[in-house]
């Protein structure tokens, strides 16, 4: 009896830690890993170790802000350091968020064309899936939907095998960096852990915790969600990157989006990789283009002291409901206009998140570590090290670049 108790326990804790990890692979990561595989073969798996652990130090730290404080990232900022700054940092993040909404939904749209439908028919009919979803239903009822998509994740994995890698040369560049002075291989590179630690999913995993209601005493189970949670989604992006450079870049094939990877792969992979990644783009479009508005929503609601939340209402949360609106509406009226710089919105909206992200990052490290609001539950030393290591990384890459597209 025991046991089946504590088995219930942890079922009713799993979701928050495990959707933002996986659903971090939105069809904007996705383009960002087959496009570094495209171009730069094995040579950036590198990046997904010391990427992986800084993105379970920082979902751990942010998670647990959110169960001792019982509130949001945005608010805490609000709270601690002004109206001003918040107002500035929701700005960048709103259009941020909007480029990978419009990512998302460009993802949808190529991949159900690959599958035979009509994106002019595919997109809205998606949208309206998940206003109505997000709208209408409860957390409960999303937050299951999400767990249970997230397993076709998995069809990346399957891809990368088909496609029949040297696995001597992958682990070789899996654990030795290769460095490149091209500014794109360094852009790639910021990219790559810009979608990987985004700066919305810190937001919305402590938004959902906090909803959720998650206590101290249960946060083990939540603290080991996050640990699996983000190295699975990092193994994901493994086989995406393995999967397009042996595939692609062994013969020269350049590619600017995720679905031309997808159509790519039949030559070299056969119909069945082909269709896995097919499917495996259209689920993480849908699963991107509800998760990340909704964070935007969260966040900004707090930020301004609005009302947020999914188990409430348009009369209950009118401020979160048409911000959540407003994204879903925009992003599809961008991709259906015919001409729409689609590719330049999905790296640009990775490049902001790489930008914005130290600044998040510095923000919720102060927060962190203030004993006023976190008690005896500030961070170690050891994840202040990995922390600052991360914004520092991220300030050095993003300068290096700016220098050499200057002087180049």
């Amino acid at each position: 009896m025991k046991r089946t108790r504590s088995i219930a326990l942890v079922l009713a804790l799993l979701g928050p830690g495990l959707i933002t990890a996986m659903i971090d692979n939105d069809a904007s990561g996705i383009t960002t890993y087959s496009v570094a595989g495209a171009r730069f073969g094995y040579t950036l798996l590198w990046t997904l170790i010391p990427t992986t652990v800084a993105l379970v130090v920082v979902q751990e730290m942010i998670a647990r802000m959110g169960v001792v404080t019982g509130k949001g990232l945005s608010d805490l900022i609000r709270e601690n350091f002004g109206v001003v700054p918040t107002f500035y940092m929701m700005l960048g993040l709103f259009f941020a968020n909007l480029g990978t909404t419009v990512a998302n939904f460009a993802g949808l749209a190529a991949s159900t064309e690959m599958l035979g439908l009509n994106r002019y028919i595919a997109v809205p009919a998606g949208a309206l899936l998940i206003w109505v979803l997000v709208t209408k239903g409860s957390y409960r009822i999303i937050e299951r939907i999400l767990l249970a998509a997230c397993v076709l994740y998995f069809g990346y994995i399957v891809s990368g095998f088909l496609a029949k890698p040297d696995w001597l040369e992958v682990a070789k560049n899996t654990f030795v960096p290769t460095f490149n002075t091209d500014p794109e291989y360094i852009m790639l590179a910021i990219a790559i852990i810009g979608t990987t630690i985004t700066p919305w999913m810190q937001f919305y995993l402590q938004s959902s915790i906090a909803e959720k209601g998650i206590n101290i005493k249960n946060y083990r189970i939540s603290k080991f969600e996050i640990f699996i949670g983000s190295s699975i989604t990092d193994i994901i992006s493994f086989f995406i990157i393995v999967t397009c450079a042996t595939t692609l870049f062994a013969y020269g094939i350049r590619i600017n989006e995720a679905s031309e990877a997808a159509l790519a792969l039949k030559p070299f992979a056969g119909n069945y990789a082909s269709l896995m990644f097919a499917v495996s783009l259209a689920n993480a479009s849908l699963l991107g283009a509800i998760i990340v508005p909704l964070a935007t929503a969260y966040y900004t609601c707090e930020a301004m002291g609005w009302e947020a939340g999914i188990n409430r209402t348009f009369r209950d949360a009118p401020q979160f409901m048409w911000i959540y609106t407003a994204l879903i509406v925009l992003s599809v009226l961008i991709i259906l206009i015919p001409g729409s710089p689609l590719v330049f919105l999905m790296v640009l909206s990775s490049f902001m998140n790489g930008l914005l992200l130290p600044f998040v990052l510095v923000f919720a490290l102060v927060l962190v570590n203030n004993k006023k609001i976190m008690g005896e539950h500030v961070n170690n030393r050891f994840f202040n090290i990995i922390a600052w290591l991360t914004v520092i990384s991220l300030i050095i890459l993003t300068l290096t670049l700016v220098i050499m597209l200057i002087l180049k």
